[in-house]
């Protein structure tokens, strides 16, 4: 076969090629807009593969919508659930009866139960902003480094903002590759748990052995100051969990074949979610004036964080479309399969390269879903194995969270630590959690 017939005959993977890498040349060189910069990725490798100018803009439209149509309703209604949670103080009493009285071995445990909890529905940056007046009070009290608590809340925030659901990520994830999102929240604890232990409490052990963890702490600690109501910490419980058990028991039930029209209605994540908005409402609702204008300032501006990530999430699902209707995720597809290399592990290797190049874990998940959604269909993936490849991109997207990641200096700024500091202490966390939760995903692999 002749160059010029092999030019042709490769347009689709020489157009996603220079489109990813023009992708990531305007995030990082040129610091263009994550979304604007999908949206120019998706036209132009959509124009070079040789679709129709008008199929192209076809091509972005559908995918912005289609996953925009299921996926906003869900981190619209997280952002609530979240809201009323932080406004009430709820995830604050839900943090303090959680580590109780424990010492600091067993309490750093604990608080990396507490961030794994509280970021289901809270953002990671809200979730640390939210609970780091804890970390001081327990940093205080037991002698220790702030980042010896620190690491594990650290830990169980990234790895439940990346593994499980509502969060914007595995949503997204979940939806391109057409997979229950139940399925995806029962992997993404399985695996989430030994991520969350192995990346923060141990570690933290492990480092403070080795003085590793600097013993400073800056940051502003007046966030979460509502009043802690006896019974609190069990009615946010109750708030973060009804929706999660429904979700799951729906999904599961769907597995085994129990066809039953209620169950599907509740346990959808449209009608699960808004049914624990409106628990949390009535369980979570503040009995003081002061509280009342806390949570209603919170409403007000409960949706602002989420128009940058459903915008960016849109974008996303375009270039996805893109290229499933160039056929270059076919071809992908089956290059992989050719080299052995299955669709899990391709999903975690993408991931790995993407985040690390340009930082962001949402546009990491995106992309490597988008790249490898061909793929599980090609090798006839379903099911459990769907949920597993799900985390598996999750993981990939969670490792080496460096000088790109605004998430590297949310962290050294509360924490004080230099950018040496950071990457010697959350850059190795972050990279145990991406690794660990692959592992268990390989792992689960033999169980379901």
């Amino acid at each position: 076969m002749e160059i010029a017939d092999l030019l042709v005959a490769w347009r689709p993977l020489l157009a996603t090629a220079l489109g990813v890498a023009g992708l990531l040349y305007l995030i990082l060189a040129r610091h263009v807009n994550a979304f604007a910069a999908l949206l120019v990725a998706a036209l132009t490798t959509g124009l070079a593969a040789g679709l129709a100018p008008v199929a192209v803009l076809e091509s972005v439209q559908n995918g912005f919508a289609g996953v925009l149509g299921f996926i906003a309703v869900i981190v619209g209604l997280g952002a609530l659930l979240g809201t009323y949670l932080e406004a009430s103080g709820g995830a604050a009493a839900l943090a303090r009866s959680i580590v109780g009285e424990r010492p600091p071995g067993p309490a750093g445990i604990a608080i990396g139960f507490v961030g794994l909890v509280i970021a289901i529905p809270v953002f990671f940056d809200v979730g640390l902003i939210l609970l780091f007046p804890l970390i001081r009070a327990l940093a205080l009290k037991a002698g220790k480094a702030p980042l010896y608590f620190g690491l594990p809340l650290l830990a169980g925030l990234a790895t439940a903002h990346a593994f499980i659901p509502p969060t914007p990520g595995p949503v997204a994830v979940a939806d391109i590759l057409g997979v229950e999102i139940g399925l995806v929240i029962v992997c993404g604890i399985m695996a989430g748990i030994p991520a969350m232990l192995i990346a923060g409490p141990f570690f933290a052990r492990f480092a403070d052995d080795r003085g590793w963890l600097p013993d400073r702490l800056e940051g502003d600690s007046a966030r979460s100051k509502a009043e802690i109501r006896p019974g609190l910490a069990v009615r946010a419980m109750i708030s973060i969990a009804v929706p999660i058990l429904l979700i799951v028991a729906a999904a599961i039930a769907a597995q085994f074949g129990w066809d039953n029209a209620a169950i599907a209605f509740v346990g959808h994540p449209f009608v699960a979610l808004l049914l624990g908005c409106g628990l949390a409402a009535w369980v979570l609702r503040p009995q003081d004036s002061l509280g009342k204008a806390r949570l209603t300032e919170g409403l007000s501006r409960a949706l602002e964080p989420t128009a940058v990530i459903l915008l960016v999430t849109g974008a996303g699902g375009a270039f996805k479309q893109v290229l499933v209707d160039t056929g270059a995720g076919a071809m992908m597809a089956e290059g992989f399969l050719a080299f052995g290399l299955g669709p899990i592990v391709a999903g975690f290797l993408l991931a790995a390269l993407v985040r690390v190049a340009q930082g962001s874990a949402t546009v990491a998940m995106l992309t490597a879903a988008g790249l490898c959604a061909p793929l599980a269909q090609a090798a006839g993936l379903q099911g459990w194995d769907l949920a597993r490849m799900v985390i598996a991109i999750a993981a990939g997207a969670s490792v080496i969270s460096h000088v790109n990641d605004s998430g590297f200096w949310l962290v050294s700024r509360y924490f004080g630590l230099s950018a040496g500091e950071t990457l010697k202490t959350w850059t190795i966390a972050s990279t145990l959690v991406g690794l660990i939760g692959f592992v268990s995903v390989l792992l689960l692999g033999l169980v379901l």
